[in-house]
């Protein structure tokens, strides 16, 4: 995890938590003037997040990252559901998601490849098991650059 994700996540989750949601997580983006902060946010409430909540989450956060001003230039704030094809971010995240088809991207190449996509095995230790094509792979999480659960209709 780089040191500004850290200090975002440090100013944003508490302001989150203390609305009433669950700091699911988030992506900073930095392409220049295109700088995109997405927080996703979830609730264990039967009604799910709605627009309301987005909009409350995205005030809030708002005003700590203008007082604070950790991220230099311009930026875009966008606040969702993580939704069905949810991206997963730590451990616990992905351990809820075993059994489910996952696809991850690395950082780096891992056996010649970059981009997996099978079913979620299990956790161990500090890597994530994924079957791809009936062979395991054991990736450690934080080569794993991206990872979305694939939603299955």
């Amino acid at each position: 995890m780089s040191a500004k994700y850290t200090i975002l996540e440090e100013l944003i989750r508490p302001v989150v938590e203390g609305l009433g949601v669950q700091f699911w997580g988030m992506e900073y983006l930095s392409q220049g003037k295109d700088s995109v902060l997405r927080i996703f946010i979830e609730t264990e409430a039967e009604k799910g997040i709605d627009v309301e909540d987005c909009a409350q989450v995205s005030r809030q956060v708002s005003s700590i990252l203008d007082v604070e001003d950790p991220i230099t230039g311009e930026y875009n704030l966008e606040v969702s559901s993580p939704g069905l094809d949810r991206p997963l971010f730590d451990l616990v995240q992905y351990q809820a998601y075993v059994g489910s088809v996952v696809s991850l991207r690395l950082r780096v190449p891992f056996d010649g490849r970059r981009k997996f996509k099978g079913q979620l095995m299990g956790i161990e230790n500090e890597d994530v098991v994924i079957r791809v094509d009936q062979e395991e792979y054991l990736l450690p999480i934080d080569l794993i650059e991206k990872a979305n659960v694939v939603p299955q209709f």
